[in-house]
């Protein structure tokens, strides 16, 4: 049966290496099930080309007779992507593989189509049946000439890395895919390949720079003035042969979300949310519906030494509508070439949506914040390690800063990251306060001094007042201007809900704690700052353990969901479940002899002498490193001891622990009426109770 189209053989061509196929035939019952739901999905017969016994063999014994060539005259073109395809000696890479991608960029419709929908595919689609070690990943996106993406068919459990079968238990399986889902999604994905290739007049994406959008019609002026202006901006595809570039590209899309954040009246998902969808082949109108928004915007680019293009569209996503999209082509002699460009894309966009940007917004998405594109690297580097808040990743983010800092000693927002940095080592007991305030006051005022216009830098101010010198008025105020410049700043309203948390004031930080999740959905750091003063300072603790068990998924390491856990547990009287999650925690966080002193106590006395023992090499330990005394205190409260438990909480005071001031923490409720108690929290004007 021939193509839909005049002049091709084939629709589909199906290339894999023949041993990949030979031990239980998963390549030819792919292609079965494939072709009954190609079936199901078109209207009209698709043509399939598949070898069952193809030749596969080394160079110098085959070549491409006349008919392979011609069955390489397909529409799509579908490599089985496995441990053995890698290989640039194989039949099937070189004379199917390499062959067809010259083919097709050659050929009238060029490699890369774009969709109805305005979106751009290649008309590869790759069938991922293993993961790839990085070389083979590398050897085939240098073919690619880009990010290798495709529908996985890898079934993965601790030690093994296999094809996924219909059989297989996607519950067990690390990817958590199913084999009928994924047939479906493979089908789907060529049906919108395909589709393409009737439409007329047919483009693609190798036109020169164009230019397109929908009529204003009043139905649509209608439309967008009565729905909610939010957006995800999705990452943007590096298009460029050079895998390095990918960080350019990501840079790119991230000072364009910046400026959208900063309009007021639009609803910007972050970066952190819109980050899972990377290589992902999904409609845009199921990603919108899961972050919630009404509009997607979506980007690719190239570089090619100091030529940069870049292609951007804005997308009504429930209607998978085109409202706007545009070519730029730009070579790049200084910084604001490229900020002229992503300034220019996000005031388009908010024209599009008809939202009005205020003079002071228009000033702020306009202003260039360094000199030099190595400190704007250097910096996004630095917050992408700093969110991550272990503490190596902390190390790493303080480099970056440091070196932003080095080649733009003007550059504020570098001095805003040192001091970010300083009060999470703080915060999560790295360094002491008596260290770690001082030099993130300084870097902090610096950042001020160099400029006071960005809400990073009263973003870190806010931090470090609350945090750093316990002024809440000033922190409160450094948290409401940085929302001013930058109302969609997801983790400014998180931590802000703490401190209004802090305050006794809980219904308005749940406030903004539901905006820094609607803002940043699927972020772990949000999901356990919100856990953390809203579920479980309310006392909702089975919701507590649910959510941070949740996380613990996604980062095992994480510390602050280790320790919310263990209290919780312990406060619902699940003593081993809250033993075993502290024990995690303290080994991360000290060393793994502190395992042994735990189960010494619980031989001893039960869970209360594991937590006394825990308390007691912490307190040896703090001889001769530093210890934060919040987490021995509350060691000896879960032991039942409460003068030494006091006493710590004391010492934790006396040297000003960013832990102290939240005093609402239930774990406290065994000291709460305790006199000493009491005068802390007079002393720091808060409430000791919770309100």
């Amino acid at each position: 049966m021939p193509s839909i189209i005049e002049g091709y053989n084939y629709d589909i061509f199906i290339s894999y290496r023949q041993k990949d196929n030979k031990y239980d035939g998963w390549v030819t019952k792919f292609v079965e099930n494939l072709k009954k739901e190609l079936e199901a999905t078109f209207k009209e017969d698709i043509s399939v080309y598949f070898d069952i016994n193809p030749h596969d063999g080394l160079l110098e014994t085959h070549d491409v007779d006349e008919s392979l060539k011609d069955k390489l005259k397909c529409l799509v073109f579908i490599p089985i992507i496995s441990r053995t395809y890698c290989d640039p000696k194989s039949f099937a890479w070189e004379h199917e593989f390499r062959a067809f991608i010259e083919k097709a960029s050659k050929d009238q419709f060029g490699l890369k189509v774009k969709l109805p929908n305005g979106n751009v595919a290649s008309r590869v689609l790759p069938i991922l049946i293993h993961d790839l070690d990085i070389v083979d990943k590398k050897q085939c996106e240098s073919v690619l000439g880009g990010i290798l993406r495709g529908i996985e068919f890898i079934y993965a459990e601790p030690g093994v890395n296999k094809p996924l079968t219909a059989d297989d238990d996607e519950k067990k399986n690390l990817k958590k895919t199913k084999y009928r889902i994924q047939i479906n999604r493979s089908a789907n994905a060529l049906r919108e390949i395909i589709s393409v290739f009737n439409a007329e007049p047919f483009k693609h994406s190798n036109q020169a720079e164009e230019k397109t959008e929908l009529k204003d019609t009043s139905e649509q002026l209608s439309y967008i003035s009565n729905r909610e202006k939010s957006i995800a901006v999705l990452p943007f595809i590096n298009d460029s042969p050079d895998e390095e570039n990918t960080y350019f590209i990501n840079g790119i899309m991230e000072e364009i979300l910046n400026n959208l954040q900063k309009i007021k009246d639009l609803r910007i998902i972050s970066r952190t949310s819109v980050e899972q969808y990377r290589n992902q082949h999904r409609p845009i109108s199921e990603i919108a519906e899961e972050l919630d928004v009404n509009y997607v915007v979506e980007g690719s680019g190239q570089k090619y030494g100091n030529i940069f293009r870049l292609r951007t569209q804005l997308i009504m996503a429930d209607r998978e509508s085109h409202l706007w999209g545009e070519s730029y082509q730009q070579k790049i002699t200084d910084v604001e070439d490229l900020f002229n460009i992503q300034i220019q894309i996000a005031e388009t966009i908010a024209e599009k949506l008809k939202v009005l940007i205020t003079p002071q917004e228009k000033k702020l998405i306009e202003k260039v914040p360094t000199k030099y594109m190595e400190a704007y690297d250097a910096n996004l580097k630095g917050q992408f390690y700093w969110r991550k808040l272990t503490s190596n990743d902390l190390d790493i983010a303080m480099q970056y800063f440091e070196q932003a800092k080095e080649i733009d000693p003007d550059y504020s927002l570098a001095y805003a990251g040192i001091s970010g940095v300083w009060l999470g080592r703080q915060q999560l007991g790295f360094a002491s306060p008596e260290e770690a305030g001082k030099k993130a006051f300084e870097a902090a005022m610096k950042a001020l001094e160099l400029d006071d216009t960005h809400a990073e830098v009263y973003y870190a101010l806010g931090g470090m007042y609350i945090w750093g010198m316990w002024d809440w008025d000033s922190g409160e105020a450094a948290f409401k201007k940085t929302l001013e410049l930058n109302p969609n700043h997801s983790e400014a309203h998180a931590y802000y809900a703490h401190l209004l948390c802090i305050l006794g004031r809980p219904e308005t930080a749940l406030e903004h704690g539901r905006q820094s999740l609607k803002l940043d959905p699927v972020n772990p750091l949000l999901k356990v700052l919100y856990g953390a003063v809203i579920v479980y300072s309310a006392r909702r603790y089975n919701e507590a353990i649910i959510m941070f068990s949740e996380v613990l998924k996604q980062e095992p390491s994480n510390l602050i969901a280790l320790w919310v856990l263990t209290y919780s547990f312990h406060l619902t009287g699940r003593l081993d479940n809250a033993l075993e999650n502290w024990m995690k925690a303290a080994e991360i966080l000290h060393n793994k002899e502190i395992t042994q002193a735990f189960n010494e106590g619980y031989s001893e006395a039960g869970y209360c002498g594991a937590m006394r023992k825990g308390a007691e090499f912490l307190v040896a330990l703090s001889e001769t490193t530093y210890v934060n005394p919040v987490e021995i205190s509350f060691g000896y409260i879960m032991a039942g001891d409460i003068k030494p438990a006091m006493e710590w909480f004391e010492l934790a005071y006396k040297e000003h622990n960013p832990n102290v001031p939240y005093l609402v923490n239930p774990i406290l409720d065994p000291i709460r009426d305790e006199f000493r108690f009491k005068e802390i929290a007079r002393k720091m004007n808060l409430p000791y109770k919770y309100l």
